[in-house]
């Protein structure tokens, strides 16, 4: 079993920048592909970013490359996503995710654990 809280959302001006955080616990959190999900109103949610249980890989949506980084922390067990030069598209909340299995990490059904979700607000 392994729980996730996210922190760090918040209410930001286009252009500008945020750090969401995630911590898990658990014994095992080098053994989970982390990434982060996001969910606007009226929207599907929505693969943002994974990264892989060493941290040596990373993959983000098309529409966040180049704005979003994110990182991990084994000795922590924690998980970031820098957020910037952002739009107000970018408006959601925020889910922080993990899954064993290395595969599709794209999608929404095959993640085992979520967070309970930070809201990001972006204004124009």
């Amino acid at each position: 079993q392994v729980q996730l809280v996210e922190s760090g959302g918040g209410l930001v001006q286009a252009g500008g920048s945020l750090r969401l955080s995630c911590a898990a616990s658990g014994r095992t959190f080098r053994n989970y592909v982390m990434g982060w999900f996001r969910q606007a109103p009226g929207s599907e949610r929505e693969f943002v970013a994974a990264i892989s249980g060493s941290g040596d890989s990373t993959d983000y949506a098309d529409s966040v490359k180049g704005r979003f980084t994110i990182s991990r922390d084994n000795a922590k067990n924690t998980v970031d996503l820098q957020m910037n030069s952002l739009k107000p598209e970018d408006t959601a909340v925020y889910y922080c995710s993990a899954r064993q299995r290395p595969y599709n990490i794209r999608v929404v059904t095959t993640v085992d654990y979520w967070g309970q979700g930070t809201q990001v607000t972006v204004s124009s």
